[in-house]
């Protein structure tokens, strides 16, 4: 896939070419293209002060950054022990069935993105699924199920 490099040359101007902003360019990278592109590594390796090296360094280190696409929606299934207990594997399996792909894939369309997660934090609603930054709590498959339906219609 190529990347609009002069999107990611104005995201530098706005933010500055030294060594010390490499995370934040590469979240307005993230932002701008919703993952970090090699492409925009190494272009921005060639074009400022920062390496190719502290740049892939920064983007592996930090949970926070993807260096694959994801959908438009990223939907996660907490596994943490609250919701494991209150039937996460079960949601997971009803999301994947619905949606046709299994956790850490993209539907075809890229329009959804299904992952995992230790913990979002909510152990009162367990079980619990987050689709971007809204959660919806105390789920079982269907709810699951409708939940994404929803988002559909």
């Amino acid at each position: 896939m190529t990347i609009d490099l002069a999107r990611v040359d104005a995201i530098v101007a706005r933010k500055g070419e030294g060594p010390e902003m490499a995370i934040p360019v590469l979240q307005m990278i993230q932002d701008e293209f919703r993952y970090v592109p090699i492409e925009a590594i190494e272009h921005i390796a060639k074009t400022t002060q920062m390496t190719e090296a502290q740049l892939y360094g920064v983007a592996t280190f930090f949970a926070q950054f993807r260096l694959t696409p994801v959908g438009e929606r990223i939907i996660k299934v907490c596994h943490g022990t609250a919701c494991h207990v209150g039937g996460a594997v079960g949601l997971t399996e009803a999301i994947e069935e619905r949606l046709g792909v299994k956790t850490g894939e993209n539907t075809p369309d890229m329009k959804y993105t299904l992952t995992s997660v230790a913990c979002v934090g909510c152990c009162s609603l367990a079980p619990v699924v987050m689709i971007d930054s809204t959660t919806y709590g105390r789920l079982d498959r269907k709810k699951s199920v409708k939940v994404i339906d929803d988002l559909e219609s």
